[in-house]
């Protein structure tokens, strides 16, 4: 078989975008694909993005029966909760880690920075990760991330200083952080863009469920161990178990996978690469640089959706990481300052309301998206009325719960309450955090053309892993300071000044995307005037979403 005969080229032309489609992937109304996720009339841009590859392809990811799509999507799912785990069942070692490193009184930063550097590591990942799985695909860089990244979290239990403790952590959260970007891809491979808020449900509480576990399974191993060294321990052992699970992984990189299918013809890949179309994610390391630094860094300053919609997200993501500081020191305390809970069960009160509120958020996002559809589908023959917009809806209920709680937990956490009432309020405001995070995601995936997608995608995922990253560091001090029903109140007011932003994308959204700076440049780029050169075919435009994407 030739390179010809698997080059780009060869697509059938109903299967590229037309000029309307990148000028604007969603015009009209905003479709939400065709019912049988196949490549049929209006794309959207995560259809783009995601599937180069001939809708009737046997070896197409959309394709796979349905066994094999749910172990691909319940690997990744594995691989993400897994590193998320790695960041928060360090904080059950607390008073172990104090003592074996003879901190002293006071805040223990040091200990703190063993999550806050871990998880400033990962926020690195949406940068570097998608320049590399555009060269050697995705299910490589899973066999690979997970691995180092356990042999640096065993580095972090093996260590003797505090400073060799946090440079492992970082470099664990760093070389892990990939399985967490790339999961969004994996999923958007394999199921139709009219079910994202769905999919992404499930792939959503990936994160949710690891960092809920962390504590929880970190907590029984204190009780069991009385030594921090053994939360790493078992981090490793875990890591260990998936990535053997996992060794049956099936690529889903729709660029990658021809190229294989190339190799194993005897062709040569680096010819049939130069073939390809360029990648939008860049093709010369200064184009990198500009798409997944430069562009994202400027993102939130130039255009509107950008803008909110990472503000919103860093503000949710950055609240939810300093309960796993804030809830050990409440719970923990003793009496009468409070009820002088164990470990373990300061563990199971993090595990259960972090998984329970998660749960009820993805039930609540599913159900919502699957009554749109079948209302939709009832009033019209196709599905172009119902705007993506709608993906929104979850984060207009969520951001409620996130208000009433921050003011609930911080009015309850004192000796006069039980403390099951802000352990409930904690799970309350889980379900809010998540509703939130599973709806302005997927809005993100195609409130764009394909040539923004990747940098809004690498802004708002960045933006808030750093700032969850910072917030463990000050939460105590705030507490301290001001007391919970002000440190939380405060959190509450900033909430309540959130309210209009998914109303605000909902009304003006088609308007900004209309007029949006990422529209112009897809305009440049069919005009010819853009460097880059001629009209991106989907087959090019693929590596912008799917390998960019953060799922924490």
């Amino acid at each position: 078989m030739s390179i010809e005969m698997l080059a780009p080229s060869t697509l059938d032309a109903k299967l590229r975008p037309s000029e309307e489609d990148l000028m604007n992937p969603m015009h009209g109304s905003g479709a939400m694909g065709s019912m049988d996720g196949k490549h049929e009339g209006t794309m959207m841009a995560s259809e783009m993005l995601s599937h180069p590859m001939h809708a009737d392809d046997p070896h197409n990811p959309m394709n796979f029966p349905l066994h094999r799509k749910i172990f691909v999507s319940f690997t990744a799912w594995l691989f993400a909760a897994t590193v998320a785990f790695g960041a928060t069942c360090f904080t059950a070692g607390k008073a172990q880690f104090i003592q074996d490193f003879n901190i002293g009184t006071g805040v223990p930063l040091s200990f703190i920075a063993g999550l806050s550097l871990y998880l400033w590591g990962i926020a690195f990942a949406p940068i570097w990760t998608p320049h590399v799985a555009e060269r050697i695909g995705q299910s490589i860089i899973y066999l690979v991330a997970l691995p180092v990244c356990g042999l640096f979290i065993l580095g972090a239990g093996l260590s003797t200083t505090v400073a060799s403790v946090l440079v492992c952590r970082f470099f664990a959260g760093l070389t892990g952080g990939p399985c967490l970007v790339l999961i969004e891809g994996t999923f958007a491979d394999m199921w139709s863009a009219r079910t994202t808020n769905t999919y992404y449900a499930f792939l959503g509480t990936a994160a949710y469920f690891g960092a809920s576990l962390g504590p929880l399974v970190g907590g029984y191993l204190i009780k069991a161990t009385d030594n921090w060294r053994w939360t790493q321990y078992f981090n490793v052992i875990l890591i260990a178990v998936v990535f053997i699970f996992g060794l049956g992984q099936s690529e889903t990189y729709q660029r990658e996978i021809p190229r294989r299918h190339a190799h194993k013809q005897n062709e040569s890949r680096k010819e049939f690469c130069q073939a390809q179309d360029p990648a939008l994610s860049g093709v010369t390391f200064g184009e990198m640089l500009k798409i997944t630094v430069l562009d994202a860094f400027l993102g939130p300053f130039i255009d509107p959706i950008v803008a909110l919609s990472t503000l919103f997200l860093l503000f949710n993501f950055a609240v939810v990481f300093q309960w796993f500081i804030s809830v050990p020191a409440a719970l923990g305390a003793p009496p009468p300052m409070g009820p002088g809970y164990t470990i373990d069960r300061i563990g199971l009160a993090i595990g259960v309301t972090g998984m329970v509120g998660a749960t009820c958020a993805a039930l609540m996002s599913i159900t919502i998206e699957q009554v749109s559809l079948r209302v939709f589908k009832k009033k019209s023959d196709t599905l172009n009325s119902l705007s993506i917009e709608h993906r929104l809806i979850p984060a207009m209920i969520g951001q409620f719960f996130i208000t009433t709680t921050l003011f609930w937990i911080g009015a309850t956490v004192s000796p006069s309450f039980s403390p099951l009432v802000p352990i409930v309020g904690t799970a309350v405001y889980i379900f809010g955090n998540a509703s939130i995070i599973i709806s302005v995601i997927p809005y993100l995936f195609d409130a764009l053309p394909p040539a923004g997608t990747l940098s809004a995608l690498t802004s708002a995922a960045s933006a808030r892993i750093l700032f969850a990253s910072a917030m463990p560091m000050v939460i105590l001090y705030d507490i301290t300071a001001l007391t919970p029903l002000w440190a939380f109140g405060i959190f509450g007011f900033i909430s309540v000044a959130m309210w209009p932003i998914p109303f605000l994308l909902f009304r003006y959204g088609p308007t900004w995307r209309a007029h949006s700076r990422y529209t112009k440049v897809a305009a440049n780029i069919i005009d010819g005037t853009e460097t880059r050169g001629k009209m991106p075919s989907r087959d090019s435009e693929t590596t912008a979403y799917k390998n960019g994407a953060m799922g924490a």
